[in-house]
């Protein structure tokens, strides 16, 4: 059982680091927001996760997974919302404040301007948000753990069991990859906070946003 689970943690330590949507939105957030939103929206995508993994065990997400229609529908919410968020990065390039000072000025500052936002969504929540709602409107997922799981699920345990666990080791796989990337970006906060280069890179993650929303909905 050992080397079954230590095969299937290199498949899935594989796909994790293999770049998607979910890199292209943690860089956005880390970059203009700084390391705390972009943790906050590793967390999101890790609850997204979790949440697919609980309709995979359920049973639920393999009727996804094999209803053509209700595939359809979730498929083109989850692109709308890429593209939509792609969008909005190229409109308003190097729109968003970038956290400067030491950390507790940081602290406090971002504290005040939230307090002055309210319920705009623009802060920590919105962060959160965006990484748990563009995974739970991606139907791939399903797909994914409906269909690669079983296969890898460790022999010996029931396949529920098996199945959980794999979406466990799956859920840390991706927050420290996540994670680790959002401390590496976070280091380089003074480059990314000229103004031409946060201009480009909002460029750059606003088509490449919109590129997998368009290949999420044509796919």
């Amino acid at each position: 059982m050992l080397t079954a689970l230590l095969g299937a943690t290199g498949v899935l330590a594989l796909l994790t680091l293999v770049p998607g949507p979910d890199m292209a939105i943690v860089t956005k957030r880390a970059v203009t927001r700084g390391r705390g939103d972009g943790l906050r929206t590793v967390a999101g995508i890790a609850v997204g996760l979790l949440i697919w993994g609980a309709l995979t065990v359920a049973g639920l997400a393999a009727l996804l997974a094999a209803s053509a229609e209700v595939y359809l529908v979730v498929k083109l919410a989850g692109a709308a919302y890429l593209c939509w968020l792609g969008a909005r990065a190229l409109l308003r390039p190097g729109a968003e404040p970038v956290e400067r000072g030491e950390p507790g000025e940081r602290g406090e500052r971002r504290e005040r301007r939230e307090r002055a936002q309210g319920r705009s969504g623009s802060g920590g929540g919105g962060a959160w948000r965006t990484g748990l709602v563009s995974n739970v409107l991606n139907p791939k997922i399903a797909v994914f753990y409906t269909g690669l799981l079983p296969a890898l699920a460790p022999p010996g345990l029931r396949p529920a069991l098996g199945m959980a666990l794999l979406v466990l080791l799956h859920v840390l796989l991706t927050v420290a990859w996540l994670g680790t990337y959002v401390y590496v970006l976070s280091r380089a906060g003074r480059f990314f906070a000229r103004p031409r280069v946060r201009r480009a890179l909002d460029r750059t993650t606003g088509v490449v946003l919109i590129g997998f929303g368009v290949r999420v909905a044509t796919t």
